[in-house]
């Protein structure tokens, strides 16, 4: 799908300002809205929806579906009745500039089972009644499981779900009931929070959508082993017997990492997706759909072919090239859900089956200006290489900061960059804006570190670091009328002001 000349910014919702700890779907992410408008963006690149796993990224969730609680307002749920204004005090020890998870996730877990006790034991408006039933109805392909799983996690302090005892790894029909049964009270629980999850982004994403802001989400291509998911459709995954997996993701050595990246995640066994038609992907991108307006593909090349390592190698060397799906998963989704806005995620080894793959279905690639230098003109990340079916990008959540790299990088590169945009580097962050803007590529996206013209410390993740990451958050004392202004401005002049709006 062609996408329209248009600009955005990235920004996760759990770096917006807040006074619990954490940004959330509260009144900081509605001004943040009024604030792309202002500065003339049609974009808001939010990466993933859900639940943080291990090194507290949401790549890793429990699930494919569900939302993650860190980002429900609990302001909501006392105007709702179901908290009391003493529950709102914040903990002394909030910072404004980062979200420390070991204190922010239990503090907010407190306040929603306070909140969900309220709710399942007080009388409750018709509205809420019928609202919450309907939900669970409709999300009931996926939620049931969600929840059985998030309150067996619990129960099992931990454990990875192929160590459950009982027969509840294997999902036994007798220790399926007889846990539904015992844990029916935190499986509702659960129900409880993605309700209210799901409510308050519906509602946030139609007041973006009022404001000429669309929503770009992200879909990771592989989910997490200790996940709802996995769990609940263990034949679509390559496992041993005794459920942890054969072999498990990554990507091969590179100029980058003398050892490649291992993941971890399990493998998809495609030709189980194939038998059943791609019944399980096409509802995952039927489901994310329901939530964004765009859809940024993680990994897209792993479609074409992907990196097979097994399970108990230490690192990414010994993996293997196999075949993915390719057309067929794309042709079974298209067939399904008719064309759909998606961004292929084609950063890395891109090989001809890849880019071939990304054309037939017509899904923008991405271009990132900080790979653009220290080499020669026939690199595809400079400027003049871009083509209009693109996303360019000063940087990427799993870059530095535009002014962290431009302190961390070699004087030759320096020198490419003042010759090739002519510029003396100042401003770098601005002058890297300044050229994604004027690039032909159809999308640009600049992160909102870059924008605020933050330094390495403020960097949102770390390849391959699994502590100390995520947890970046902005205030709006850094933020100040210039910013949206000279956004604006550029988008203006380089014809990204949302004239032309609309996909076609």
């Amino acid at each position: 799908m062609k996408f329209p000349r248009q600009s955005g910014v990235l920004l996760h919702p759990t770096s917006l300002p807040g006074p619990h700890g954490s940004g959330d779907f509260g009144p900081a992410a509605y001004h943040f809205v009024d604030w792309l408008q202002a500065a003339g963006q049609q974009l808001w690149q939010i990466l993933p929806l859900g639940g943080i796993g291990p090194g507290n990224s949401p790549y890793m969730s429990s699930s494919a579906f569900a939302g993650n609680l860190l980002l429900i307002d609990l302001a909501d749920l006392r105007h709702e009745g179901w908290l009391q204004d003493a529950d709102l005090v914040p903990d002394a020890a909030f910072t404004s500039h980062r979200q420390d998870f070991a204190l922010v996730w239990p503090w907010r877990m407190e306040r929603l089972a306070r909140a969900a006790r309220v709710f399942a034991e007080a009388p409750q408006l018709p509205q809420h009644q019928q609202e919450f039933a309907a939900f669970c109805v409709a999300q009931q392909d996926w939620l049931d499981n969600y929840a059985l799983f998030m309150a067996l996690a619990e129960h099992h302090a931990g454990l990875d779900w192929c160590d459950w005892p009982g027969g509840l790894a294997q999902r036994d029909a007798p220790a399926m009931a007889f846990a539904c049964m015992r844990h029916a009270a935190r499986i509702a629980f659960w129900k409880f929070c993605q309700w209210r999850f799901f409510t308050q982004w519906q509602r946030l994403r139609a007041y973006a959508n009022r404001r000429g802001i669309r929503i770009v989400g992200d879909a990771p291509i592989f989910i997490a082993l200790q996940s709802a998911e996995v769990w609940a459709r263990q034949d679509l995954f390559d496992l041993l017997p005794d459920g942890r997996p054969r072999v498990v993701a990554g990507v091969p050595p590179d100029y980058f990492s003398a050892t490649g990246q291992r993941w971890g995640n399990p493998l998809y066994r495609w030709e189980a997706h194939a038998a059943e038609g791609y019944a399980w992907w096409i509802a995952r991108i039927r489901r994310t759909f329901e939530l964004v307006d765009i859809v940024r593909i993680d990994h897209f090349r792993g479609f074409a072919s992907y990196w097979e390592i097994p399970a108990e190698a230490p690192t990414a060397i010994e993996g293997q090239w196999l075949p993915g799906p390719g057309a067929a998963l794309f042709n079974a989704i298209q067939a399904a859900l008719g064309p759909l806005a998606i961004i292929a995620e084609d950063l890395g080894v891109v090989t001809p089956d890849v880019e071939a793959l990304r054309s037939a279905f017509a899904f923008p690639g991405m271009r990132v200006l900080q790979f653009a230098f220290g080499g020669d003109s026939t690199n595809n990340f400079l400027p003049h290489r871009h083509a209009r079916d693109t996303v360019v990008y000063t940087g990427t959540h799993d870059n530095d900061t535009t002014v962290g790299w431009w302190a961390s990088a070699p004087e030759p590169l320096r020198q490419h960059v003042r010759d090739y945009l002519g510029v003396d580097g100042n401003d770098i962050h601005w002058d890297l804006i300044r050229a994604a803007c004027a690039s032909v590529a159809d999308t640009a996206i600049h992160p909102m570190q870059d924008i605020l013209g933050l330094g390495t410390e403020h960097r949102m993740n770390f390849p391959g670091k699994a502590e100390g990451y995520w947890e970046w958050r902005f205030d709006w004392s850094e933020v100040n009328p210039g910013h949206a202004a000279r956004l604006r401005q550029l988008c203006r002049l380089y014809g990204r002001d949302g004239s032309n709006d609309g996909l076609h």
